[in-house]
C-alpha cells in the first residue's frame, strides 16, 4: 500500500475532511489533496504530525507495517 492511500484511509476512518487534515498540518487543502492523491511527496515533518495525531507508527503510515500500533 502506498503512503497516500494510507493517509486517506486514516483521515476517512477519523471522519475528517481534507480541510480539517490540512488545518492540522497548517497547509492548504489543495496542498493536502496533492499529497493524498500521490501527485506530490509529503515532507517527513508532516508524517510525524499525522502519526502523532492518529497514534500510529511512521512505518504504518508509510505502508511498511500492517499493525497500527505506535512503536514503543
Amino acid at each position: 500500500m502506498y503512503y497516500y492511500q494510507r493517509i486517506r484511509d486514516m483521515r476517512e476512518d477519523s471522519d475528517m475532511s481534507q480541510q480539517q487534515a490540512a488545518d492540522l498540518l497548517d497547509i492548504t487543502r489543495q496542498q493536502y489533496q496533492l499529497y493524498e492523491s500521490g501527485k506530490r511527496e509529503m515532507p517527513m515533518h508532516l508524517f510525524v504530525v499525522l502519526a502523532r495525531h492518529y497514534n500510529v507508527s511512521l512505518d504504518y503510515l508509510a505502508g511498511l507495517r500492517s499493525d497500527k500500533s505506535p512503536l514503543e
